[in-house]
């Protein structure tokens, strides 16, 4: 490797310029580089509207950064990457390193694709502050549960932000770019702009106005108490270390608390690439044996979950804010979640691929992993007889009732905290279609029947 010859830069999950480890490596190896992102269908079906919009906002960011020089192509990687690479004479593709299954397998097809050319593959860095993997138990096993895992983590560190920029190299203009799509039609859809410009103002302002209130605010889906930060951290518009550099020396309530949210997505991220399996199937797997409704009032059951008409006021809040925004308050994510596979004993894999669709921040690890935390089958699971109760949760956590008649508008007329307990049912909203208390029971024994443990 020379200098002098170019190299490719390939843009996946880290959409931006500032703090990019993978760039700086680059540098290092090459004067010139090509900015490049392949649309892969293999991402594309399975993504769904909201985070289809986000990723195409986000390279048009990208692209206005460099100067209308990212090249943009559509298909399968291993074709493009290598044509693209080959087309400038390139002596390496670098990358910000894929760890989650699929990115797994089709890195390795790439990179062994390229070596036919001998073209090299140089992966530098990952999504995370602590690369997936790098942190074990003294005798080299993963860890199960959580808290021993941020000791750990804390323990391990992370480096510095690299000092990147669109000035760090002369990049490439391409001769010939597929160009990014129209992003598709919301229809009314509120969402967060998308790219690193964008990232970085919604961080600032987090870190003046509202990490001082964030350890009690965090849980509250009637204040604006979250970061707001999750869509841009899973497209990589900003890095994990670069939060956490700026958290550096904060010991806050606030900044202790971030920190462990930004651990929980790493910890995730971690058993998913010990147990690639995860993503699909039960972390324990003595939860296979559970049982869930089947047949067609299973599927009603759901499709009224989906629509937010469950007549239960804090679900169908969640559930409709998800639809208006492609997002979720995350205190509200595990109650819906809850009421899913303990109230109507669906599986828990049903609601994920739900989510997925419709989650503008629909994170594969994150996701698939908290949907196992609330059904009990995951690592570091919550206990199984931890069965939110969907009343008790809106009236603790939306105590006004706020939040649910922001988005349930048949409820708008229902004053203060007797939304949540409604005693007479509005026009046009469902009643509750389950009693708690039963479905509560009927959850138990089930999952008694596979953990040995009688109902409490």
């Amino acid at each position: 490797m020379t200098m002098e010859a170019p190299a490719v830069l390939w843009f996946r999950r880290d959409l931006r310029l500032a703090d990019h480890a993978a760039l700086l490596t680059a540098a290092g190896h090459s004067k010139h580089l090509l900015a490049l992102y392949v649309l892969d269908e293999r991402l594309l079906q399975p993504a769904g509207t909201p985070r289809t919009a986000f990723l195409l906002d986000s390279l048009r960011a990208l692209d206005a950064a460099l100067g209308g020089r990212l090249l943009v192509r559509r298909g399968d990687p291993v074709r493009e990457v290598v044509a693209a690479a080959r087309e400038i004479g390139a002596s390496a593709v670098h990358v910000t390193a894929d760890l989650g299954p699929y990115g797994r397998r089709r890195d390795e097809a790439v990179a062994k694709a390229l070596a036919e050319h001998r073209i090299e593959w140089v992966a530098t860095g990952s999504p995370y502050a602590v690369t997936p993997g790098r942190v074990t138990k003294p005798d080299g096993s993963p860890y199960r549960v959580f808290t021993p895992f941020r000791r750990a983590w804390d323990r391990h560190g992370w480096p510095r932000p690299a000092d990147t920029s669109a000035s760090t190299v002369d990049w490439v203009p391409p001769r010939k770019s597929g160009g990014i799509p129209e992003s598709p039609a919301l229809g009314g859809m509120r969402q967060p702009a998308a790219g690193e410009a964008a990232a970085l103002e919604v961080w600032q302002e987090f870190l003046d106005d509202g990490i001082a209130h964030y350890a009690e605010e965090r849980d509250r889906p009637d204040h604006e108490g979250t970061t707001r930060m999750s869509a841009y951290l899973r497209w990589g518009n900003i890095h994990p270390r670069t939060m956490l550099a700026d958290l550096a020396g904060d010991s806050s309530e606030g900044a202790q608390a971030l920190r462990g949210e930004l651990c929980w997505r790493e910890f995730h991220a971690d058993v998913l690439w010990h147990r690639p399996e995860t993503a699909r199937e039960n972390y324990d797997r003595r939860f296979d044996r559970m049982r869930h409704d089947t047949g067609a009032p299973a599927r009603e059951a759901f499709e009224l979950w989906c629509a937010g008409r469950t007549g239960f006021p804090i679900v169908d809040a969640g559930m409709r804010q998800l639809l208006a925004e492609g997002w979720m308050h995350n205190r509200v994510r595990m109650v819906v979640a809850s009421f899913l596979v303990k109230d109507l004993h669906l599986p828990w894999w049903w609601g994920a691929r739900h989510f997925m669709r419709h989650l503008v921040d629909g994170d594969l690890a994150s996701n698939q992993l908290n949907w196992q935390w609330v059904a009990g089958s995951g690592t570091d699971a919550a206990p199984y007889f931890r069965i939110f109760n969907p009343t008790t949760q809106g009236q603790k956590f939306d105590p006004q009732g706020d939040y649910v008649r922001r988005y349930v508008p048949e409820l708008r007329g229902v004053a203060g905290k007797a939304v949540h307990v409604l005693k007479e049912r509005p026009e046009g909203y469902p009643v509750p279609m389950v009693e708690h208390a039963e479905e509560r029971q009927v959850a138990l024994q089930r999952y008694g029947s596979i953990t040995g443990n009688s109902p409490q």
